[in-house]
């Protein structure tokens, strides 16, 4: 099993980290920070202005710097099988 890492900014201090991908959709991109016991689980979303995704872990937020087209298009392309998945 391949595991999927993302690169996130926390907005407070600037600095950049990498994340564990736990799902990854459009509309929401699930991730996990930290490892073992010490990890914590966020929720990523659209911005509204639909450029980034944000999600707030431990009271700090945390951006991923690509827009929901983006993330449709890294989907389609790793598996093309889906496609567009249907609107809620």
């Amino acid at each position: 099993m391949n595991i999927e890492k993302i690169t996130v900014r926390v907005t407070e201090s600037g600095k950049t980290m990498e994340v564990v991908v736990l799902s990854k959709h459009a509309h929401r991109i699930q991730v996990v920070l930290g490892e073992g016991v010490h990890s914590v689980k966020c929720e990523l979303a659209p911005t509204p202005n639909r450029r980034a995704f944000s999600g707030k872990a431990l009271g700090r937020e945390i951006v991923y710097e690509r827009s929901p087209e983006q993330v449709q298009a890294d989907l389609d392309r790793v598996n093309p099988a889906l496609k567009k998945s249907r609107p809620r």
